[in-house]
């Protein structure tokens, strides 16, 4: 017997159905509400108790601190699975053959040629440019360079869409790089994988040969995966969102990098390196500034723990904190930065303050370490976030479209004036 629940309106009472996911959970559908009740909507601010969609592709349990991607464990994926095939899980609901990556590969190399006038649109931005604003330009200037729409129904064309952002972003988002370390543009070596590759357009110097590490490349890989999904945050709300108005897969995809470059989304592990800087300027502390964090008259925030979905431990925290010490054992880095931030790591790990209210570090706090160990600057802390996105957003949007979702078009409660006349200028 199916449940119901019951709302009542001015004496009156009215049910909704309730729906059951495949994890158990429970969602009253209210899409009947407003007509029912003859214009009564919910207000919810921030959505943090409504749910926008159905959706196959990510499961997100705060409370217990689990992730699983197509019913893949996290930890599991970032353990045995290479990124492409994480990509592949995400965007078409299975992990891919041998056969099946191979041709996604194959394809993504292919279509890894970016126009010689998206050059001209990267000139045009300074040195100085914030590379997420240039990163959101040059994916939704995609758009001019394949100005026919994608048709859903047809699996030849979205394929090929996806294939060809698969392909371009990572080339994009190197040259944004060095665009800002004022480096020559690199192209890529179609000899190497997907990841390889991109880290050699990143870092490839000048008259000089680029050489894999194993170490930094597992690390990458890491990142990438536990990065590439989330469930319905800002940034894939926002690509699911645009998109529901039928905006083509690269416009779409631009409106969730503008979204991601917040500090309170995709800018978080931004704000850490920031934070730990600002420790070091001030003597470099880590009691005073855990006390300041306990202060709640204290205007300070510690960035990068705690999360505000997980209630827990951030799983991909636990598996980015491993790659994060072999990033450094190995690079033998010594940067009084990364010193502040295993100091406060380990008070915030013992601390009863932190643990009784489970402010554990998040993966923005190892992901910020490892980026600034490899010498990433720290406004490119927040592309590389969007590369390893990337998949989810494709998923996400595919899911939609192929869905039939009707336009987002959420409701308001007006607090404004009521009904007042108008007033000639002379008499306001």
């Amino acid at each position: 017997m199916s449940q119901k629940a019951t709302i009542v309106v001015g004496g009156k009472s009215f049910e909704f159905p309730v729906l059951q996911g495949t994890e158990n959970e429970l969602s009253i559908d209210i899409g009947a509400l407003r007509v029912v009740t003859e214009g009564v909507t919910t207000i919810d601010p921030g959505f943090k108790n409504t749910g926008s969609c159905e959706s196959a592709i990510t499961f997100l349990d705060g409370e217990h601190g689990i992730l699983r991607y197509r019913g893949y464990a996290i930890e599991e994926l970032a353990e045995k699975a290479d990124f492409l095939e994480v990509a592949y899980l995400l965007i078409f609901g299975e992990l891919p053959t041998r056969d099946q990556l191979q041709e996604f590969h194959s394809d993504i190399k292919e279509q890894s040629i970016v126009a010689e006038d998206m050059k001209k649109i990267l000139d045009g931005f300074p040195q100085t440019a914030h590379p997420m604003g240039v990163l959101a330009s040059l994916t939704s200037a995609l758009v001019a360079f394949n100005p026919t729409s994608v048709n859903v129904d047809s699996h030849e064309e979205m394929y090929r869409a996806i294939v060809k952002i698969m392909g371009k972003f990572p080339v994009l988002t190197a040259w944004t790089y060095r665009k800002m370390a004022g480096l020559p543009l690199d192209y890529g070596d179609n000899s190497l994988d997907y990841v390889d590759n991109f880290l050699k357009m990143m870092f490839k110097k000048p008259q000089s040969e680029y050489k894999s590490n194993t170490v930094i490349k597992s690390a990458m890989i890491k990142l990438l995966i536990l990065h590439a999904d989330h469930e319905q945050n800002c940034s894939t709300s926002t690509v699911r969102l645009v998109g529901s108005s039928h905006a083509g897969l690269f416009a779409s995809l631009a409106a969730g990098i503008s979204a991601l470059w917040g500090p309170l989304h995709g800018g978080a592990n931004q704000a850490v390196i920031e934070m730990l800087e600002a420790i070091k300027e001030d003597g470099g502390d880590t009691k005073k500034y855990m006390a300041k964090a306990k202060d709640k008259n204290d205007p300070f925030r510690l960035m990068g723990f705690g999360h505000r979905v997980y209630k827990n431990f951030d799983p991909r925290a636990k598996i980015i904190k491993k790659a994060a010490d072999e990033v450094l054992e190995d690079l033998g880095i010594q940067d009084p930065i990364l010193d502040i931030a295993k100091g406060l790591e380990q008070e915030a790990l013992s601390d009863p303050y932190f643990v009784d209210r489970k402010l554990y570090p998040n993966v923005d706090f190892y992901s910020g370490i490892i980026y600034r160990a490899l010498g990433i600057p720290v406004p490119m802390f927040t592309p590389m976030f969007a590369l390893g996105r990337l998949p989810g957003w494709i998923a996400q949007w595919r899911e939609m479209r192929l869905r039939k979702e009707p336009i987002g078009r959420p409701r308001q409660l007006y607090t404004g004036a009521t009904l007042r006349a108008f007033k000639d200028i002379d008499y306001r």
